[in-house]
């Protein structure tokens, strides 16, 4: 059997941040085994990110809506081929009913303070080692998608620009639209342009803001994939935003990220790596929340990222 014949297969998760976060134990799979293409199980409306992978084999989608029938069904088709390692992030009997050399299932239970990261990461511990360093997240994007991000944003400078997603799956996570508005007003010495990104239920936040906003703006919510978004994002100077996927996704670029969290676990479930930051507000309240703090917060920031980037300085 060839290298390129052989085969992993990664259960991953569902939401955009979630798959998101399981990209590192890709990235290891993917390094232990260079010479195997990775088949990933994922829910379609987040398997986008996946498509690019060079190393990706069968992308095969679960809706986890369709409950005990979707999972036999997912099982009948997983039972085609033959996996030297199966990585199971979503459930803990998957792997047990498929054909694999070895599996890895993530550790019940996980210590105080540990990230989403760092417990997906236990699903390797018995297939690579205990002390196997977790690699950065990672995603794609091609070159078709790289020209349509350009376009995108032609009308707004090509300097210092901010990212800002106003919107969250959930109202209780969303900081006032107005207080993002403030936001800005406070940044306006230190951008360009600001980029808007959301989803098509974000369209009304994004209007509110882009209706305030005194810096060169273009508003995307609604109006890109999910790769779209990835590309316009990438190379900016900063992004804030609610808890939500667009956040991991700015994360995993190494744009400067700033988290606005209310009710949430933000030691577990915050953007991972050394470039992404959180503002957590008092008591859980995102209306206590003031918009001279956060530009405080995002400043502060960006400062250490610097010094970090220019330790002689």
């Amino acid at each position: 059997m060839s290298g390129k014949d052989r085969r992993l297969l990664l259960i991953t998760l569902s939401n955009i941040g979630d798959l998101v976060m399981t990209t590192p134990v890709l990235e290891a799979l993917h390094s232990s085994y260079p010479q195997h293409l990775i088949d990933i199980v994922a829910d379609s409306r987040s398997s986008e990110l996946i498509k690019p992978c060079p190393y990706l084999g069968r992308l095969i989608h679960k809706d986890k809506r369709s409950g005990l029938p979707g999972i036999w069904s997912l099982v009948r088709t997983l039972r085609k081929f033959r996996y030297d390692v199966a990585v199971d992030l979503r459930t803990s009997f998957l792997t047990a009913l498929i054909r694999c050399g070895q599996h890895g299932r993530k550790r019940r239970g996980t210590s105080i303070g540990a990230h989403a990261v760092q417990h997906h990461f236990t699903a390797l511990a018995g297939i690579l080692g205990p002390n196997v360093d977790i690699p950065p997240q990672r995603l794609w994007v091609d070159q078709r998608v790289i020209e349509k991000a350009s376009e995108l944003l032609r009308d707004i400078p090509s300097g210092r620009r901010l990212v800002v997603a106003p919107g969250a799956n959930w109202p209780g996570k969303i900081w006032p639209v107005d207080r993002y508005g403030a936001l800005i007003e406070e940044l306006r010495p230190d951008f360009d342009g600001v980029i808007v990104v959301g989803s098509k239920d974000d369209r009304d936040l994004s209007q509110r803001l882009q209706a305030t906003c005194a810096l060169p703006i273009v508003n995307l919510a609604g109006r890109t994939t999910l790769l779209e978004v990835t590309a316009c994002m990438s190379g900016a100077h900063a992004f804030v935003g609610n808890d939500s996927g667009l956040g991991h996704i700015a994360a995993a670029l190494k744009v400067p990220t700033l988290t606005v969290f209310g009710p949430g676990r933000p030691d577990r479930y915050r953007p991972w790596g050394e470039r992404a930051s959180v503002a957590i507000a008092p008591n859980g309240q995102l209306n206590l929340l003031e918009p001279v703090g956060v530009a405080g917060i995002l400043r502060q920031h960006l400062s250490g990222l610097s010094d970090l980037c220019n330790p002689t300085q």
